[in-house]
C-alpha cells in the first residue's frame, strides 16, 4: 500500500506542479494559453492545456523509471557482454534466452540488495533494465527465479511501460480538465469573481480537485494494472512453455514477505498490494488460479 501511495503522490505532484508554473508564466508573461480561466472558458484551449499538463507528468516519469530505479534500490549492473562465472552468467544467459523468444532487444540485467523481488522498467521495450533482488536469488530455485524473470520479459514484451504511462497521461488529462472546469465555476459563479482573470478561488479549487481526483484516478490505473499482471503471468508462461513454474514461484512468494518498490518501478514488480482498490497486483490466489484454468 506504500509504494502505491507513493506512485500517485508523485504523479499528483508532478502534475501540480506543471499546473502552476504553467499558471504563473501565463500570469507573468501573458501568454494565455487560451481563454481557460477569465471570464469566458474556451473549452477547446482548456482541453489542450490538460492534454499537455496531463501526458507531460507520466512521460516525464517513464523517461526517469530507469535512472530512478538504479538510484533508488541500488542497483549493480552487471555486464551483459563479459558477466563474471557463476551467478552472473546464468542470469544473464537466462535473461537473454528468454528475451530471444519474446522478440525483444536484450534489457540491462542489474542485481539489488533486499528482500525477495524483481522488476523491469525502462521507456521502451528494446530500452529496458530487469533488475533482481538478492532474497529473491537467495530463496527461490533456479526454476522459479527463471519464472520470475520471465514474468518480467513479458512485461517488457508487451509493452507495458508504454501502455501505464499512455493510461496514466489520459487519467491526468481529465483530472486537469475537470479540476479546472470546476474551478471556473467556483471562480465565476459562486464566488461572482468580475475580474478578467482568474481568482484566488479558481486556482485554489483547481488544486485541491487536482490532488483529489487524482487519487480516483489512481484507482483506474490500479485496475489496469492488475489486469496487466494476468497478461505477464501468462506471458510467462509462453516464454517458459508451461504456467507451472510460474505457479510454483508464485506459491513459492506466498510464503515470503515482497520488499516494497519505489514508486517509478512498483507497477512493473513480482507482487504488490492486496486487497485495496490501490493494489497494483491481484492476490497471489487470483493468479495462481488463472494459470491453472489456462494449464487445464
Amino acid at each position: 500500500m506504500k509504494r502505491i501511495a507513493l506512485l500517485i503522490l508523485t504523479n499528483i505532484l508532478i502534475v501540480v506542479m506543471l499546473g502552476i508554473v504553467l499558471n504563473v508564466v501565463s500570469a507573468l508573461t501573458g501568454l494565455n494559453f487560451g481563454q481557460m480561466a477569465g471570464s469566458n472558458l474556451d473549452i477547446a484551449a482548456l482541453f489542450v492545456f490538460s492534454l499537455v499538463v496531463g501526458f507531460a507528468g507520466s512521460i516525464i516519469s517513464l523517461l526517469m523509471s530507469k535512472q530512478m530505479a538504479k538510484m533508488s534500490m541500488g542497483v549493480q549492473m552487471i555486464n551483459v557482454n563479459n558477466p563474471a562465472p557463476g551467478l552472473e552468467a546464468w542470469l544473464v544467459g537466462v535473461i537473454r534466452e528468454q528475451s530471444e523468444r519474446a522478440g525483444i532487444r536484450m534489457p540491462e540485467v542489474g542485481i539489488y540488495e533486499g528482500e525477495p523481488n524483481a522488476f523491469a522498467t525502462g521507456a521502451t521495450k528494446n530500452s529496458s533494465m530487469v533488475a533482481v533482488s538478492t532474497g529473491l536469488l537467495r530463496l527461490m530455485n533456479q526454476r522459479e527465479v527463471e519464472a520470475v524473470l520471465a514474468h518480467e520479459i513479458s512485461h517488457v514484451s508487451n509493452g507495458d511501460m508504454v501502455t501505464m504511462t499512455l493510461v496514466q497521461g489520459v487519467m491526468n488529462t481529465f483530472v486537469v480538465f475537470i479540476s479546472r472546469i470546476v474551478g471556473w465555476v467556483v471562480d465565476r459563479q459562486i464566488l461572482r469573481n468580475e475580474e478578467e482573470g482568474p481568482g484566488m478561488g479558481y486556482f485554489i479549487t483547481s488544486i485541491v480537485l487536482d490532488i483529489a481526483l487524482g487519487f480516483l484516478a489512481g484507482i483506474v490505473v490500479a485496475a489496469f494494472s492488475r489486469h496487466r499482471e494476468y497478461r505477464a503471468d501468462a506471458g510467462a508462461a509462453r516464454i517458459m512453455g508451461s504456467p507451472q513454474g510460474m505457479i510454483e514461484a508464485l506459491q513459492r512468494l506466498g510464503t515470503m514477505e515482497p520488499a516494497e518498490l519505489p514508486a517509478s518501478v512498483k507497477g512493473f514488480g513480482i507482487s504488490g498490494g492486496i486487497g485495496s482498490l490501490f493494489a497494483s497486483h491481484p492476490s497471489l490466489e487470483d493468479r495462481i488460479e488463472a494459470l491453472k484454468k489456462n494449464q487445464a
